[in-house]
């Protein structure tokens, strides 16, 4: 028999067995396009800052030392201590503080580092745009996101003392070794305080080991002249505190893709062969080997899997962009470019079709074994064995006997009943997971009230060149005596720098009208920070600082310093930020300046009017109407999970409707001596719906209880929000019951048009063609 044989045969399956194609093909594309999502953010989460560190030639610790306590030979000595495999500097430090916005950046702090050129052996420094300082005057300013602000090259920023620094280049460091780089002699006019050195070590991959080799390269040097050491890993950790966010989930979906896709192939292609056994006969009594049956029922499953891996794979690819994108936004990126990796087609283009056709060998192996006249005979030999016992045990109770036969008919065949049963508990612990991260985010994003709230943006945060008419002063109370309003919310924003740490971070400072109940000021641990030197700070800010609840922080600014205590723990917030309050901001600051004001309205009061009243009053003033709506985050997180819940559980409801149009054919003879003795086409559906719908409430009993663990895994998980207990714990009696539900919908959805079709049977028909 030729090959040519074998693919007319195989494609003949094909066509045949339409319902079985379409229930792989399905299958197939959600699992591709799951897998190739998780594998795109996990890729994504480490890959791209590895790869521009490593170009880059980054430092795995910036360390500044106390000029005063720390010589600058003795700093370059360091450079050839054990395990030191890099080292440039020492470099001039200096913190100059800025008065006003500049370069799309609030007030506050601007470290500088005196740096010849932006090469050497540690820490190259890519320019973005216009060139390197060459003279004193010029700075080139640090662009963490990426991206460089090209219209603000030629313009002077002035610091606090009156220099005017010139802006003529934008670079970034994937070390985050500087806010900005003047000349070296620029740097020492400064009057520097600090040094800066870069490591690169031999033993780095762990904290432990960069501790220690920081160590070993420091030990030595007078006491107390280390004052500040970045590691590298934690830069890692904020480049990935986004895409981790999405990692649990995607990682979820991915597996439970692969693991239906398994279960569901390997039932279609079992019951293909046991439903097919007289084909295999006569496949084989035409001359076809053994080998060549199983190659049909191979192509037969290969076909859809590769067309459903194919269209998989290209929508798996066009989502990915947009979800990486969602997931890196605000992270500072420097030159590290965010897409996923380019492998990932062509993996899941060779691997999943590999993995559904080891999945389909077993079974498919079955029609290896028989002989032409045990697969004919075996056809339409009449069904024996544990179905029949059990059918029997149950005749004799009081159940109505559709229902008894009902509850018996999956007994007859276990394996393709526990194959079953495995997708609709994947199915319900999917519904289960989608529903409590859905009720979690909407429960930790719900707005803090349902008033109307105009947003107003200063001249210091919109895009709007028009010069302010009033003070801050004046504006908030422009803000309050304009008709409407109930409430006014003022935040101010700087740059701050906090001792011990290398890098000033951004400080929100609320004022105004209750902000410790608002939206402002949410804390999921501790208490808002509406006190004096009091702050809160996101758990990613806690986690990549290494700092608690009760901890305290010295912050500096315009040459003052402040400690401050951390007493709350916000539900979410940028990495390198802090919150606190007015009364915090001035005893750092004597500056006013607010960068927006949020309004509440009093009910019923007009909002258009109220936007109106704000822009004649003062035409800088940007407003705008809030409407209540989830973050992109949020959203995206939402779409992901509900249209893959939605794949998934039609794939399981294709699977029992598969499984049941084999029992079907398999009882032709049963169902026509059914109907011969007196049983209607309604107990026929009774009959075979019960036979599903039990296995669907025995999945809810399985799935839930997953469900609800996999939900608690994924929140916990979660690097960059802090879920309260109350946002956790949203299994209620009612959303319990529509769970317990969920497994049966899924199996009487499936087994809804199979019983139909086996009501439809007509009793001459069967018994003649037997």
């Amino acid at each position: 028999m030729n090959g040519g044989a074998v693919w007319r045969a195989s494609r003949a399956a094909v066509k045949r067995r339409r319902v079985q194609t379409i229930v792989i093909g399905l299958v197939v594309f959600c699992s591709t396009t799951t897998v190739l999502l998780a594998l795109a953010v996990i890729s994504a989460a480490r890959a791209p800052f590895d790869d521009a560190f490593g170009a880059q030639r980054g430092a795995h610790v910036v360390a500044a030392f106390d000029a005063g306590r720390a010589s600058a030979e003795q700093l370059a000595a360091t450079a050839h201590r054990p395990g030191v495999e890099a080292a440039a500097g020492p470099f001039d430090q200096v913190v100059v503080e800025i008065p006003t916005d500049w370069a799309g950046s609030p007030p506050g702090p601007l470290p500088l580092v005196g740096r010849a050129d932006p090469g050497g052996p540690v820490d190259r420094v890519e320019l973005l745009s216009g060139r390197w300082v060459a003279a004193p005057g010029e700075v080139v300013l640090d662009s963490p996101f990426g991206g460089s602000a090209t219209s603000q090259l030629g313009k002077p920023i002035t610091t606090d003392r009156g220099l005017k620094l010139t802006v003529v280049g934008f670079a970034t460091s994937m070390s985050r070794s500087a806010g900005g780089w003047v000349t070296p002699g620029q740097a020492a006019d400064l009057q520097p305080t600090g040094r800066q050195m870069l490591y690169r070590f031999a033993d780095a991959d762990t904290a432990r080991q960069v501790t220690a080799s920081l160590g070993t390269a420091t030990e030595g040097l007078p006491a107390d002249a280390l004052t500040s050491a970045q590691s590298y890993l934690v830069l890692k950790q904020a480049f990935s505190a986004g895409a981790d966010a999405y990692l649990p989930l995607m990682t979820v979906f991915g597996v439970l893709g692969l693991v239906v896709a398994t279960l569901i192939v390997g039932n279609v292609v079992s019951g293909a062969v046991v439903s097919g056994y007289r084909h295999i006969g006569v496949l084989k009594s035409i001359g076809f080997t053994p080998r060549q049956v199983v190659t049909v029922y191979l192509t037969m499953v290969s076909v859809p899997a590769v067309v459903g891996t194919v269209l998989g794979t290209a929508a798996g690819w066009a989502a990915a962009f947009p979800i990486l994108r969602t997931a890196f936004s605000g992270i500072m990126t420097g030159v590290a470019v965010i897409e996923p990796a380019g492998w990932l087609p062509a993996a899941t283009l060779a691997g999943v079709p590999l993995l559904v056709a080891l999945a389909a060998l077993v079974p498919a192996s079955r029609a290896h074994r028989l002989s032409a006249a045990q697969a004919i005979s075996a056809g339409s030999a009449p069904r024996t064995g544990r179905g029949l016992k059990v059918q029997r045990l149950l005749g004799g109770t009081r159940l109505p006997r559709a229902v008894s036969l009902g509850l018996g008919q999956p007994f007859a065949r276990p394996a393709r009943t526990a194959l079953t049963m495995a997708a609709i508990v994947l199915g319900v612990v999917t519904v289960t997971v989608t529903t409590g991260v859905s009720s979690t985010l909407s429960r930790t994003m719900a707005p803090a009230d349902d008033s109307t709230h105009v947003n107003v943006q200063t001249a210091h945060f919109a895009d709007n060149r028009t010069a302010p008419r009033l003070t801050p002063a004046q504006t908030e109370a422009m803000l309050r005596a304009t008709p409407g309003a109930a409430g006014v919310v003022t935040r101010g924003l700087v740059r701050v720098g906090l001792i011990g740490y290398p890098q000033p971070v951004f400080g929100d400072f609320y004022g105004g009208d209750d902000i410790g109940a608002g939206k402002w000021l949410r804390v999921v641990e501790g208490r808002p920070p509406t006190g004096p030197n009091e702050v809160s700070a996101g758990p990613a800010f806690l986690d990549q600082h290494g700092l608690r609840l009760g901890d305290r922080l010295t912050l500096d600014l315009e040459g003052r310093h402040l400690t401050v205590t951390i007493v709350g723990k916000d539900v979410e917030g940028n990495p390198n930020a802090i919150t606190s309050n007015d009364a915090t901001r001035a005893a750092l600051t004597d500056d006013p300046h607010h960068v927006e004001y949020d309004v509440r309205l009093a009910a019923g009061a007009d909002a258009g009017a109220y936007r109106k009243a704000v822009t004649d009053a003062d035409p800088s003033l940007t407003p705008s109407v809030v409407t209540p709506h989830p973050d992109a985050g949020t959203v995206a997180v939402k779409s992901f999970t509900t249209t893959f819940t939605v794949l998934l559980s039609v794939v399981a409801a294709l699977g029992v409707f598969n499984t049941l149009l084999l029992t079907i054919r398999e009882r032709r003879r049963d169902l026509g001596m059914l109907k011969s003795i007196g049983m209607t086409p309604r107990q026929v559906v009774t009959m075979t719906i019960t036979s599903v719908a039990w296995q669907g409430a025995l999945s809810g009993v399985i799935g839930i209880p997953v469900g609800i663990l996999t939900h608690r895994l994924i929140v916990e998980n979660v690097r960059i929000i802090a879920f309260t207990d109350d946002a956790i714990d949203v299994w209620g009696a009612p959303l319990l019951t529509g769970l317990a539900l969920a497994g049966v919908m899924i199996a009487v959805l499936g087994a809804l048009v199979p019983a139909r079709s086996a009501a439809r049977l007509s009793i001459a028909e069967v018994l003649h063609n037997e």
